[in-house]
This record gives structure tokens, sequence and C-alpha cells, in this order.
């Protein structure tokens, strides 16, 4: 049992994968004397500098067999492995302690956990929660599905700071430690090509309230039923945010748009959600979900100065440049249905919008009325363009005349579509309600690409 990083020295230490939040832990694990294999499917030269820099410290295993005969004292697994691959359960007959970094950094973190997961929102709320903190003057550390590893930074954390942790369902599908003070912002269908139902997905999401004690805080939404359905297995204390009426022991919107608290049996106003410079209801719900976190740590006066300060997280509803008259927008966090329909819900004109990407086996039948009422031009690409289109055509208020739509091979010709479709005052929004695997590594990679094309635009082309 490692019970401090310095427990590391002397252990064999598998380490599989040398993705974004592998480099650093490999780095960390050498400099606390661990001896290090690393495990990737791809060369050390596809790996890069980093790799050849590791040359002669760590020992490497790649191509197609990298997981055959896993050995170590410790193998640290990227949240993208599922732990019942036949491969890591030979490990652990064998005598290897199987972890990811991510757990293995609640274990030893001495400063108290704001963790944050959801199907939507966990990105802007955990980022609102670092920056209400960090606003009222704590030392903070941000991390971990957000797209930084914090495990590296444990020695410079102190008791009196905080951490602030995004986490995915793959990350929480095995972890056996939660956080101080758990938000669960919603749960919707989502990554159902790789978790094995609905119910596994579900119960990934409650790990991040499931081991607190009675001194943990768990904050759901009180509108979403699945999400408020795991308040009945909290051990602690459970607060509620909730858009559709006042709520005890939580934050709520009022009537006249007022942004109301009702935690500690005291009852404030924080805000008018006129305050708030992101547009869309979601973004409402994300104050009111953070704002219920931070309770007892942040003043009102703070939040709302983030409030009116805070122009949104990158890849969510950004706006990128006004080309010819026509505004474009970057939301390609939105990989599901549900999230697409939150941006439509924001829309104040009709749009045209590009979709489409990997499938995850989701039905998106409940999107067609969405962009029926939002959008009057649709351009698809990617491997669920054939779904999205056949849940248009099959819903029953969809009318060719009001709503066209277009069919690209790819995501550059996707782009130059809609460019060519938009006249001046029009609004291009990408929204790809599906995963990016099916053309590029991630959503973040998909969503520059498209800004990059978007900015690269010009006149007489």
């Amino acid at each position: 049992m490692i019970n401090s990083i310095n427990d590391v020295k002397d252990k064999n230490i598998t380490v599989i994968g040398f993705g974004v939040s592998h480099r650093p832990l490999v780095k960390l694990l050498v400099e606390k004397g661990s001896k290090v294999t690393v495990r990737d499917k791809k060369s050390v030269e596809e790996l890069g500098e980093d790799a050849s820099a590791l040359l002669g410290k760590v020992e490497f295993i790649t191509g197609e067999d990298y997981l055959k005969n896993i050995t170590g004292d410790i193998v640290f697994k990227t949240p993208g492995m599922r732990n019942d691959k036949p491969e890591f359960i030979e490990a652990v007959k064998k005598g290897c302690e199987l972890i990811s970094e991510m757990e293995l950094f609640f274990r030893l973190c001495p400063c108290k956990i704001f963790a944050v997961t959801g199907s939507e929102g966990k990105t802007t709320s955990t980022t609102l929660i670092y920056n209400f903190l960090t606003a009222q003057g704590y030392t903070c550390h941000l991390g971990g599905n957000i797209g930084k590893p914090l495990l590296p930074e444990i020695e410079s954390i102190k008791p009196d700071d905080f951490a602030v942790v995004e986490l995915s369902s793959f990350q929480l599908n095995d972890m056996t430690q939660s956080g101080n003070i758990s938000v669960v912002t919603n749960v919707t269908p989502n990554h159902l090509d790789w978790h094995t139902s609905m119910d596994e997905y579900v119960e990934a999401k409650k790990n991040i309230f499931k081991y607190q004690d009675g001194n943990g805080v768990l904050i759901v939404n009180k509108d979403d039923e699945t999400a408020l359905s795991c308040a009945k297995e909290a051990k602690g204390e459970v607060r509620y945010f909730s858009f559709k009426g006042e709520t005890e022991n939580g934050v709520y919107l009022a009537e006249n748009g007022d942004i109301i608290s009702t935690l500690c049996g005291e009852k404030s106003v924080i805000m008018n959600r006129s305050d708030i410079k992101l547009p869309g209801d979601h973004n409402v719900q994300n104050y009111m979900t953070s704002a219920a976190a931070v309770h007892g740590f942040v003043e009102n006066e703070t939040i709302k100065k983030i409030a009116r300060e805070f122009g949104g997280v990158e890849h969510r509803m950004e706006f990128v440049r006004e080309f010819e008259g026509v505004r474009y927008y970057n939301d390609s966090i939105a990989t599901t249905p549900t999230r697409t329909i939150a941006g439509l819900k924001a829309q104040t004109q009709k749009i045209i919008i590009i979709a489409g990407g990997y499938d995850k086996n989701l039905d998106y039948s409940p999107l067609a009325p969405y962009l029926v009422k939002h959008v009057k031009h649709m351009v698809l690409c990617g491997a669920t363009k054939g779904k999205i289109k056949n849940a248009l055509l099959n819903c029953k208020d969809y009318d060719p005349n009001e709503l066209t739509i277009e069919e690209t091979e790819d995501f550059k010709s996707a782009i130059y579509a809609a460019r060519k479709a938009a006249k001046a005052g029009d609004i291009v929004y990408f929204s790809p309600a599906s995963a990016s695997f099916d053309m590029f590594p991630n959503f973040e990679v998909k969503g520059r690409f498209y800004k990059d094309t978007v900015n690269n635009f010009k006149e007489n082309e």
C-alpha cells in the first residue's frame, strides 16, 4: 500500500499508456526512484520526444502485444481501459496492484477535494468552483478530466489548499475514493459504447460520493430523476439545485430570475440570472451547482463578480469569429444529444448547425424536435450522420422546406458547406451531438480544427 509518494521508491511499476496524464506521472516515478516500465501500442518514435528522453531510465514495451504478461508491484492503467480486461485480471492474480493516477491522488491528497461529475456541465461547473475559490483567496489545484494530472503536484499541495477535480465515468468506474464535496450535475445516457449498460454508467457516477463518510457533502440536480436518486445513498449532507422551483437546503431559480440559496436554513439572493455573462439555461444551472458546492467558503459578491466577467471555457459555446457578417461558434464539447439540445435552447434565432461524429450508441430521436425548432440548415458528417438524419425525418414536425439537410464526407467539407449556406446575419454553430473518435483523437482536437479552419477563411475563396 502506498501511503506517501515516496513509498514508490524501488518499486517495480508498470504504466499502461503514455498519454497526457501518464507522461508527468512517469517522470515523477523515475525521480522518486521507481523501476518503471511503460507499455504502449505506439513505438517510442511515435510517442515522441518525451518518450525518447526517457530511454535508458525507463523500459518500453511497445507494439501489438504491449499488454502481454504484465508484471510489477503496481500497475497504473489509463482511464480509457476497463479493469475487466483479461490481461489486467491475470496481472492482479499474479499480485499486481492495479490503480489509476487519479485513485492514488485521492488517497494521498492532504487537502479537501471538490469532485465534479455528470453527463453535461461538469467542465464548466468544475471551472466555476475553481474560479470562485481562487477569487476568494484560496490556493487551489485544478485537474482531472479537465486535462491536467494532479498526482505529480502532490508534494506542493498543502492541507489548507483545495483540489478541484473533474471526473469522467471512465475515471470513476473503478474508483474506491470519493471527494469531500462531490457534485453530480445530471445523468443522461452517454458512453454506452464503453459501459456495458446504463446501469453500469450510473453506478460509476455514484463512486464520486459512495466512499464519503458522514462529513461528506453531495450536491445533486433535483430536476434530474437519476441524479436525484443518488441522494438516497449519500452518507453525509445532501444539497440540491433546481431550475424548477424552491428547494430546501439548496440553490434554486425564482420566477423573477433571482438565484436563491436556502443552504443552512438561511435564505439569501446570490444574484440574478441577468448577472451571468454566459448564455443559456444550462449555464444558469452550472452557476447554481457551483454556488451550492462552495457554500461556506465563498461570498455571494465573489460569485456575482465571476458571473459578470467569466466568458466561458474553450469548446463550450465558444465564439470563434465573425466573417462576412456570419458569426461562428464552437461547441465541440457537445458530444451527446442532450448537450446539443442545451445549446439549441440558448439560441434566439434559427441557425445553421454542423453535427455528426463517432457513434456512442445513443438515441437521437429526442434531438429532432429541437433541430426543427431552432435550425434552418443542417450539415452532417461522420458515423452518426445517418442516425441524426433518420431521427429528423421521423419527427412528426419536420418540414423539409423549413429545415434543409446536407451531408458531406469529411469534417472540413462540412465546415465549408456551412459557410456556403450562410449569409450575413446568420449563426453557424458546430455542435456534433456525437463523439469525435471517428476522425479525431478527442473533442479538443476537433474543436481546434474547426476554429483553425474558420479563422483561416479568406474572401472570394
